[in-house]
């Protein structure tokens, strides 16, 4: 599909409104992904230090 314009393109022959959110959605969801085990990830480290420190304190 050859687009004449940028606004041609991002209307996408009417049905852009459905196409580019069908992308941020799977942007969002990608993002949600990748970021998420991440903070997990902090959150376990930081509560297995607090226990340690607990079991050294006592």
């Amino acid at each position: 599909m050859i687009f004449d314009s940028l606004s041609a393109f991002i209307e996408m022959g009417g049905y852009g409104i459905y196409v580019w959110s069908a992308y941020a959605i799977t942007l969002v969801v990608f993002a949600y992904n990748i970021v998420r085990p991440l903070l997990m990830r902090r959150e376990l480290i930081r509560v297995q230090r607090r226990i340690l420190q607990q079991e050294q304190a006592s």
